[in-house]
C-alpha cells in the first residue's frame, strides 16, 4: 500500500482498521464492499459531493490489519460498530453493502435498527442460495479456494503488482477507465499483497457461517431498503446516490 493512509488508523484491540471520511451532511452514508474489493473508495468522491460518506477496509484488505477472528458477518458487524464509535461517527446511518457486504449491513441493522435510516443493496446475495447449495457446488468451492494459493504467491513475488502496472485490471474491467486515477490506484494496491487474497479465502470459506447468521437475524422493522441489480459488474440499474 501506499505508505501514507488516506484516512485514520483505529485499533480495535490488536489490530488496526482503516477508515476515511468525506463530505457533510446530515447522515452518514456508510459503504461496506464486496469480497476481495474495496471498490468503494471509486463512489466516495461523487457521494461526497452530496453527502457525508465513512468508508473502512474490512481487516485484512486496504490499509487495516488481518484479523485474528472468524472472518464471518457477525465478527464483521461487531467489529463495524466498534469502528463507527471510535471514529465518532455519529448516526443516523444509510448503510450500502456491495455482493457479500449486504450481509453484513443486513446484520447491521438487524442489531442496531435504532441507528440506520436505510439500507441499499447493491448486487447483494440472498442466503437461501448460499444455504440451498448442492454438494458438488460445496466441494467445487474448496477446489476454488485452492486457486488462492496461487493469488497469495503472486502476491508475495510482485506478479500481481506488475500485472496492475501494465494495466491488465483495466483491460479485463474496460469500465474502470472511467474512475478517477487516483480512486482506482486505491482500490488497486490493495490486490498487490498477499494478506487481500488471504482474507478473501477465509471470508469465502465462511459464506455459510454469514448466511447462517443472516438467516437467523432476518428483522429489519420498517427500515427503508432498495436491492440495485447490476447489468454488469461495474453498470448498475441506475445509481443510488442519484437521490440522496
Amino acid at each position: 500500500m501506499q505508505q501514507v493512509p488516506p484516512g485514520k488508523l483505529i485499533d480495535l484491540g490488536g489490530y488496526k482498521v482503516h477508515c476515511y471520511q468525506k463530505g457533510t451532511g446530515k447522515i452518514t452514508v456508510v459503504l461496506d464492499h464486496s469480497l476481495g474489493g474495496i471498490e468503494g473508495y471509486l463512489l466516495m468522491e461523487e457521494i461526497a459531493e452530496i453527502n457525508k460518506v465513512f468508508i473502512y477496509d474490512r481487516p485484512g484488505y486496504g490499509w487495516s490489519d488481518s484479523s485474528p477472528k472468524k472472518r464471518c458477518s457477525q465478527e464483521i458487524v461487531y467489529e463495524l460498530g466498534q469502528l463507527l464509535e471510535k471514529a465518532d461517527v455519529s448516526p443516523p446511518y444509510l448503510l450500502v453493502g456491495d455482493s457479500f457486504g449486504s450481509y453484513n449491513v443486513r446484520l447491521y441493522a438487524h442489531y442496531f435498527p435504532d441507528k440506520v435510516c436505510g439500507i441499499v443493496l447493491t448486487d447483494g446475495l440472498h442466503e437461501q442460495g448460499m444455504l440451498n447449495l448442492p454438494l458438488s457446488v460445496k466441494l467445487l468451492k474448496s477446489f476454488f479456494l485452492s486457486g488462492f494459493i496461487i493469488s497469495i504467491l503472486g502476491a508475495t513475488f510482485g506478479l500481481i503488482r506488475l500485472l496492475g502496472n501494465f494495466k491488465v485490471f483495466e483491460l479485463i474491467k474496460p469500465q474502470l477507465n472511467k474512475f478517477n486515477r487516483d480512486s482506482l490506484m486505491l482500490v488497486k494496491q490493495s490486490f498487490y499483497h498477499p494478506k487481500h487474497w488471504l482474507t478473501m479465502a477465509r471470508e469465502i470459506w465462511n459464506l455459510e457461517t454469514s448466511a447462517t447468521q443472516v438467516q437467523k437475524a432476518n428483522n429489519l422493522g420498517n427500515i427503508p431498503l432498495i436491492s440495485i441489480k447490476a447489468k454488469t459488474f461495474f453498470i448498475p440499474l441506475f445509481s443510488p446516490f442519484s437521490s440522496l
